[in-house]
């Protein structure tokens, strides 16, 4: 975290002026855009792609580690847990990048697969090296089934939940997941204290919307602000008076402002705080095209040509045009990840972060 801390201003002069050149310390790798489930607020299920080998991943963290540090890793899919070699991805990036945490996103319908890998990443990761697992749950029982277009899914989730549980290992995070939608958000209230009855870790909702990797650009399914501000509102009620210890304890701390913000970016159509998609955030695809992020899911480079070094692409002169236009703030989203980049970056919201937290 001091490492984290100490790079913040650098981040700040590489936005405002162009240096010093930084590559980001929050990346998101999407190993596949395959997926077992079929959600009513994702399509990524319908896109293919020439997905990097196992090697080739490697290849791409060993000249990251050279030539900067990524403090945050998110593995996504579509399912992840889909990759067979997904453990001998991750413990790759780990062995060589010494993240700080890795999280990784799950359907948890692989109810054998999950807690095998899980285990192995486990025994091979570096002792500093938190894990994250966020079960995503939407709905409790049946209604999650139908939400995912999956009979069954509750069941096969919750078995994988209960094995992920009893591994009961130190460095792993077990958190659950919710996509508040127009599918839910009348329930969300119910739902929230329902899963967080199951007693995880950390529990966390992020708001369904439109992005060009998902293709969902023009689906119905962003709840409307004041339907959003209720049903977070009814999500920190049942937080109210529960005790997160750990990375968890910094993970809610930045959830509870995450909210307002994201209600804020729905009202008011704009960015809030300054983003930094493209500076201290990044996201690669799954055939090693690099974007600022998903939400635009703009390609201005592919790791393939350039012998898998990100830094070619990552100052190259697609990525600064499109950096003016997120500069301009020609574009806004509440997607959570990036947003936790761009609250660490945003002075006043993160002294609030500390505050609550002393």
């Amino acid at each position: 975290m001091l490492w984290l801390l100490s790079h913040l201003p650098l981040y700040w002069l590489f936005r405002a002026f162009g240096y010093p050149r930084l590559l980001p310390f929050s990346l998101v790798i999407s190993l596949t855009y395959r997926c077992n489930s079929r959600c009513a607020t994702c399509r990524v299920w319908q896109r293919r792609s020439d997905e990097l080998s196992s090697g080739e991943w490697e290849k791409v963290f060993r000249k990251l580690a050279h030539h900067g540090r990524v403090y945050y890793l998110t593995f996504s899919g579509g399912e992840p847990f889909l990759r067979d070699d997904i453990a001998d991805i991750v413990v790759s990036s780990a062995q060589v990048l010494k993240p700080a945490l890795i999280t990784i996103p799950t359907n948890g319908l692989l109810s054998r697969r999950i807690p095998t890998q899980v285990e192995k990443m486990l025994k091979e990761l570096p002792p500093g090296t938190e894990l994250g697992i966020n079960l995503s749950l939407d709905e409790v029982g049946e209604r999650h089934d139908r939400i995912r277009n999956v009979p069954g899914n509750w069941e096969k989730a919750m078995e994988t939940y209960r094995a992920l549980k009893a591994i009961n290992h130190p460095n792993l995070v077990l958190s659950i997941h919710t996509v508040i939608s127009r599918f839910n958000v009348e329930r969300i209230g119910a739902i929230s204290k329902a899963l967080l009855e199951l007693e995880p870790d950390s529990y966390i909702t992020e708001v369904a919307e439109e992005r060009v990797e998902l293709r969902t650009v023009g689906l119905p399914i962003t709840p409307s602000p004041d339907e959003y501000k209720a049903a977070v509102e009814a999500v920190l009620d049942n937080l109210r008076g529960r005790h997160f210890h750990g990375m968890p304890r910094f993970t809610q701390a930045f959830r509870l402002y995450y909210y307002h913000l994201a209600e804020k970016i729905l009202r008011e159509k704009r960015q809030v705080i300054p983003c930094y998609a493209g500076w201290a955030s990044g996201h690669i695809a799954p055939d090693g095209d690099v974007w600022t992020c998903c939400t635009r899911a703009q390609p201005v480079g592919n790791l393939r040509e350039t012998d898998y070094d990100l830094r070619p692409v990552w100052f190259g002169d697609k990525i600064a045009e499109l950096r003016k236009s997120i500069k301009a703030g020609e574009c806004y989203c509440p997607m959570a990840n990036a947003s936790y980049a761009n609250m660490l970056l945003h002075l006043p919201t993160l002294l609030r972060v500390v505050a609550n937290l002393v």
